[in-house]
């Protein structure tokens, strides 16, 4: 089932496994049969954990989404609530378990599992509604760092980039931190640490302090990774912005990834059947998990969407052509051989069926007039185009009143591709967009402000051209088909996070010190000391393993440019890719958005 986590350099099913674990012995405690209250958020990321069947080993034979009112019935000696510390979810627990005493009292016993970390305000609130007492076992399930992919980990904390950059809330600092003590208890400690951003240095001290702390954590594990670089993401803030154009970049886009699982219109999955025409179309959504484990989605995903036609055309002649086999065999033993491959052939013809289908689906969207003129004038921002004066897209866009994300996005690349802008420029933009999408977004104008997406322009002098110069972040010549650099990812434009990690690999960070001081927050490099006799001897031609964590969130793009990086001949680095979320410009976007209630009279 897991093959794909332990397909790369690093071997993530034991982490998997380590989190597993953990979840049984929780269950263990608990005996007797069991229902389950699921917070609805979590059920997403500890579906990559643990499948239903784990549960049913353990006795869990109900599960229930967290709602306000009664429980369902269930015939069950334990309940257990499964839910993240968050105080509006206190209240409808007490609502749950007041009204389950009324009825039928001493039978039933109540737990409560906080995911990731106890929360003393939450017990307070939960003491507070007369509730407290109800529960014997009052614990926490540290789900930090969740493997998605043979190269990815994501602790999926929603609100990270919200909590840091506007609440000043350092809670997932903290988690990122104790996410990377659990990666170095398991595959030996980082001998390099490597920073960039406030963030970034909040998270190494709390993981330098953290070590300090648990002298006898100190592992004789032989390290897997050479190097940690910590990334902020308002170091660069443009990647998110801009429209990603890898295949799996524009899945996101489009119709967004929960947890490696996409919902997709079904009209193009039907199966056609002959002579009887568009009937029965199916209404569900069709659901696809994502992931490398499946071969020809591992081959497509990082591709930019322009390369993908091809590939699939190819493959569809390499199948074709293996069905066609059977016709040549002719004695008993090439029949058996045909036959004993037939099951990998079918999964291949469905897998290139859906997706042939998902690429007719975004090709109808790419191809779009709409579609076409917003990269456009995405490219001429990032190019340093017209980036000081109102554009004319944009206010189209605002008086035809287009989806009010769409218009922020482009608004705040613009301000970041120009360091911020005049004051004329940015009143005029929240004029427009007041006075069309209502006053209620006057709070996401000011939380854009307060995270530097949107900004004034407070010196005369824009930085972003010498950034964009040094760091070579526009490329004119791009080569989609079989690139040769990082910028194939958005078609130009290479994510400044991924060149961050590509130069500090070679030729290192001191060719570039000027750049790092223009960008926000320090930049710094820690050593840890490794026990006698871990020191790594690299042999001839192996790679250093690089583990990138970026605080505050990660795109699909720039994901596919560091394994770009990986995969290069002469590359030298492997990565590992590890984020508080994996984003996109809408979700994060919609993250940062106010909804401010009209007044109810």
């Amino acid at each position: 089932m897991a093959a794909h986590l332990s397909s790369g350099r690093v071997n993530l099913t034991a982490l998997r496994e380590a989190g597993r674990r953990e979840l049984r012995e929780f269950l263990d405690k608990c005996a007797g049969s069991k229902a389950i209250v699921w917070d609805e958020y979590l059920t997403g990321p500890f579906g990559l954990i643990a499948q239903y069947s784990l549960l049913k080993e353990h006795e869990v034979e109900k599960m229930f989404t967290l709602k306000a009112g009664r429980l369902p019935p269930a015939d069950v000696k334990n309940i257990i609530f499964f839910v993240r510390p968050r105080l509006e979810l206190m209240d409808i627990i007490a609502e749950n378990v007041l009204s389950e005493d009324r009825v039928r009292s001493p039978l039933r016993d109540f737990h409560i599992l906080f995911v990731p970390r106890r929360s003393l305000l939450c017990e307070q609130r939960l003491k507070d509604q007369g509730v407290l007492g109800s529960f014997i076992h009052r614990e926490q399930y540290s789900l930090d760092l969740i493997p998605f992919d043979g190269d990815l980990l994501s602790m999926e904390s929603e609100s990270a980039f919200k909590e840091c950059y506007l609440e000043n809330d350092q809670t997932s600092l903290y988690q990122a931190a104790k996410g990377l003590m659990t990666l170095q208890a398991l595959y030996g400690t980082i001998p390099q640490i490597f920073g960039k951003g406030d963030c970034a240095r909040h998270v190494a001290n709390m993981m330098i302090r953290m070590k300090r702390e648990f002298p006898g954590g100190q592992n004789s594990i032989f390290p897997i990774f050479d190097t940690l670089l910590l990334l902020d993401r308002n170091v660069d803030l443009l990647s998110p912005l801009a429209t990603q154009l890898t295949y799996e970049g524009l899945i996101d886009e489009i119709y967004g990834i929960q947890n490696t699982y996409v919902k997709l219109p079904p009209e193009k999955f039907a199966p056609k059947k002959q002579g009887e025409g568009g009937k029965d179309l199916p209404t569900e959504p069709k659901k696809l998990q994502l992931n490398s484990a499946e071969e020809l989605y591992a081959e497509i995903r990082d591709k930019n969407f322009n390369a993908v036609g091809s590939v699939l055309s190819k493959k569809a002649k390499i199948i074709s052509a293996a069905f066609e086999e059977r016709h040549h065999a002719k004695t008993v033993g090439e029949i058996k051989q045909f036959v004993s491959q037939l099951p990998h052939m079918q999964a291949a013809r469905s897998s290139l069926a859906n997706h042939t289908s998902i690429a007719e689906l975004i090709k109808d969207i790419t191809t779009s007039e709409d579609f076409f003129d917003n990269l456009t004038v995405e490219q001429e921002f990032m190019s340093g185009i017209d980036t000081d004066k109102v554009n004319n897209y944009t206010e189209d866009c605002i008086a035809q009143k287009h989806p009010l994300i769409k218009i922020l996005r482009l608004v705040c690349l613009q301000s970041v591709c120009n360091s911020g802008l005049k004051q004329k420029v940015l009143d005029h933009y929240k004029r427009e967009i007041l006075q069309t999408y209502g006053y209620e977004h006057i709070l996401t104008l000011n939380n854009l402000e307060k995270a530097g997406l949107l900004k004034l322009q407070t010196s005369s002098r824009n930085n972003y051209p010498t950034i964009r110069k040094t760091m070579r972040l526009w490329m004119d010549d791009v080569n989609e088909q079989n690139p040769n650099d990082i910028s194939y990812v958005y078609s130009g434009y290479a994510p400044l996070s991924v060149r961050l990690a590509q130069l500090l690999a070679r030729p290192g960070w001191r060719s570039i010190e000027e750049v790092l001081k223009m960008l926000p927050g320090p930049h710094f490099e820690e050593r840890q000391q490794l026990p006698t006799g871990l020191q790594k001897k690299r042999q001839q031609g192996e790679n250093r393993v690089t583990l990138v964590f970026f605080l505050g969130g990660v795109t699909y793009a720039e994901i596919a440019a560091l394994r770009f990086l990986s995969q290069m001949e002469d590359g030298g680095t492997e990565y590992v890719i590890a984020t508080t979320k994996l984003i996109n410009g809408t979700n994060w976007i919609k993250s940062l958005m106010e909804k401010l209630e009209p007044p109810p009279f």
